[in-house]
């Protein structure tokens, strides 16, 4: 779908039917963190107060219209959210100003930045991408404007050098980043004000602290609420905790379990697995707030005290519509509501069902329609069902994967982010719980129907890249490779990215098509998963032909030295690796290439270089698995030997490599004192 590219200065605007947009601002670097704000603005270009500073401490406006919905990893690095509700944005607010921000580094680091308008449906409105920032560590990307009645987005891309604090006060924000005194006596949990300042899973979309408001040490009362707003808004961010899990250790044997917290016995398939599901979500998100705000958070939910009810029956004309479960939210006077559709196993969503609760949604005035199933989207934003655009006009559509889900619970149980130790263990057994088969919940599962005809066409050599089954497996391969990337991010704790060129990203059409092609022409489908702190990418290569799945990684030779000592740095690194694992080197004249397995390279390592010219600039590594043939469901399926295989490579290969690090520098030694004739005189001489 072709949308409008803003140059700086731009203007659009935004369609009239349109009144809620998500503004998602963009960084190719997801190793740094980039932080999102917004800043309400009347006439004059000021904020009216304190609280016209939307941000990670901060994270909604205090009528609701703007929330904070933290960042989260995309194939291309990250991205923050912002959600604007356009049709409850007070009359005196002029301009909303969209920003981003870095606690360390500047914005000249990232390389290209960009922001983009999209729907509720997922659609891009517009998009800004630049890549003037220097020495800016706070960064206004755009704004979101009134003018005569009608909502345009400007792109901006101004910079300030303060930082966030220093930009914030420009535009009237009163900072007080003072240290505060240790919190003392009980807080007062009365109060939504009062919850625990813990911060969502890094590389989702709740990342970063998410709580507006101190701990308070007194009974929050008019006063001392008065009191805390003239004290100025504080910009730190919180440290993060972590607390120690339960450990069983009264077992006679290893083989006795504990008791399960969420029963998996008497659990058979179709509606009672969803039902099982379902309550076992809700149950732990009311239990676990950060699990909850993570959870909510990829809704579009703003941070507040979350609630649940499960089978709600709403009329619709002369039928009952029934939800999976119906998701409330409040924060100070304001309710978010969202209807929850759940589906487990091989169950699939439906079109009309979708609409049904749209349609109950839009006359209740409801925020939202989540749908939760297996179906993993091939990118994020969007959705395994189209829907009749019509019917997102006042209600948004949004879609989960019970993998991004057990993304959340893994997340904040390895990383961080739960400091009571009670509900550490309940998010532990709703994760053991959703790891278990009769769950219907805790994997991807299903390559899809056609996925048997497909591969007998490729085996075949019949299959052509047109063919529409051959789109449909592609589209369900890419969905694959993101569920790898959100597996590895969640064992991890960094943010494993799924690389696809930029054009497929915006394009899936023109995505499946290439990998459909693809697979027609050499019988392979491809994967490259960029995970932080490695030494080369892992590219994970399913060939149908041969029923083997190989894995690679590429990692750059030293640049110093013979050739003979470079392989030497590489042999020292793969000491505990297995010997089946195949050694390539590259030399820097082409046609040189030299490939052993990795048990013949350490016997002779000479066999790699005997007879070659130049010098190794760099060396792949790869390893052979078996392929699973069968479409879901069992240890020998397709989808279970690709992440077996991603898995084990990663483990014995991948992570044990490190990236060539060239020694320090070495000063001249100082001459000796009385010595300085010696020193002049070359072999004594």
């Amino acid at each position: 779908m072709e949308f409008p590219m803003l140059s700086k200065g731009q203007n659009l605007s935004l369609p009239a039917e349109v009144e809620q947009v998500d503004v998602v601002l963009g960084w190719t670097e997801s190793e740094v963190e980039v932080d999102a704000s917004a800043l309400l603005l009347n006439a004059e270009g000021k904020v009216r107060s304190d609280e016209d500073f939307v941000f990670y401490n901060q994270p909604e406006s205090t009528d609701g219209s703007i929330r904070f919905l933290g960042t989260s990893g995309t194939e291309e690095g990250a991205q923050a959210r912002i959600a604007i509700d356009l049709s409850t944005v007070p009359a005196d607010v002029h301009t909303v100003a969209l920003v981003g921000s870095v606690g360390e580094g500047r914005f000249g680091d990232l390389g290209k930045l960009a922001l983009r308008v999209v729907d509720g449906a997922g659609y891009t409105l517009a998009e800004y991408v630049t890549a003037d920032a220097t020495t800016e560590s706070a960064f206004v990307f755009g704004e979101v404007y009134r003018r005569n009645a009608e909502w345009k987005i400007r792109a901006v891309g101004q910079g300030w050098e303060s930082g966030l604090a220093g930009l914030a006060t420009d535009f009237g924000v009163d900072i007080d980043n003072e240290p505060e005194p240790e919190p003392t006596g009980t807080p007062d949990t009365s109060s939504d004000l009062a919850e625990p300042a813990v911060p969502a899973s890094h590389g989702s979309a709740g990342d970063g602290p998410q709580l507006v408001p101190e701990l308070p040490t007194t009974p929050i009362t008019p006063a001392t609420q008065t009191k805390a707003r003239t004290r100025g808004v504080r910009t730190a961010k919180r440290v993060v905790r972590k607390s120690k899990p339960v450990e069983f250790t009264l077992a006679e044997q290893d083989t006795w379990q504990p008791a399960r917290l969420f029963s998996v016995i008497g659990v058979g398939t179709g509606e009672e697995q969803e039902r099982r599901a379902t309550s076992a979500l809700i149950a732990t998100m009311q239990a676990v707030r950060p699990f909850a705000r993570a959870v909510c958070a990829r809704m579009g939910a703003p941070v507040g005290v979350f609630e649940g009810y499960v089978e709600v029956a709403y009329e619709r004309g002369e039928t009952k519509v029934i939800p999976d479960a119906v998701l409330k939210v409040s924060r100070g006077t304001r309710v978010w509501t969202g209807l929850l559709e759940v589906k487990t196993g091989n169950g699939k969503l439906k079109k009309e069902q979708l609409e049904n609760y749209l349609d109950v949604a839009r006359k209740k005035k409801y925020d939202v329609v989540v749908s939760l199933s297996n179906d993993v989207p091939a990118s994020a934003g969007e959705l395994p069902v189209e829907v009749d655009r019509r019917k997102l006009a006042k209600v948004a559509l949004r879609h989960l994967s019970w993998a991004e889900v057990a993304h959340e619970a893994r997340m904040l149980l390895s990383h961080g982010g739960i400091d009571d130790a009670l509900q550490a263990w309940i998010l532990a057994e709703f994760l053991r719980y959703l790891d278990h088969p009769r769950s219907g919940a805790a994997e991807f599962v299903d390559m899809g129907r056609h996925w048997v005809t497909v591969r007998d066409a490729v085996t075949a050599g019949t299959l052509r890249g047109g063919d529409q089954k051959a789109t449909a497996v592609a589209d369900t391969w890419v969905s694959l490779s993101r569920h790898l990337a959100l597996r590895l991010t969640a064992e991890l704790g960094v943010t494993v990215k799924h690389i696809l060129p930029r054009r497929h990203g915006s394009d899936p059409a023109a995505r499946n098509a290439a990998v459909a092609e693809r697979l027609a022409t050499d019988g392979v489908f491809e994967a490259v998963l960029r995970i932080p702190e490695t030494a080369g990418d892992l590219v994970v290569i399913a060939d149908v032909r041969t029923n083997k799945i190989r894995c690679r990684t590429t990692v750059e030779a030293p640049n110093e030295g013979t050739s003979g000592r470079r392989l030497s740095w590489l042999l020292r690194q793969l000491k505990d690796v297995p010997g089946d694992v195949q050694v390539e080197a590259v030399f820097s004249e082409r046609g040189n290439e030299a490939c052993e397995h990795l048990d013949t390279v350490r016997a002779v390592p000479k066999v790699l270089t005997n007879g070659r010219s130049g010098d190794i600039v760099s060396f792949s590594l790869e390893q052979t698995f078996p392929m699973g043939g069968r479409r879901s469901g069992t240890a020998a399926s397709f989808i279970t030997s690709v992440t077996s295989s991603t898995d084990a490579f990663y483990g014995t290969v991948v992570q044990q490599l490190r990236e060539w690090v060239s020694a320090a520098p070495k000063q001249n030694e100082p001459p000796r004192p009385g010595n300085e004739e010696s020193e002049e005189a070359p072999n004594g001489s």
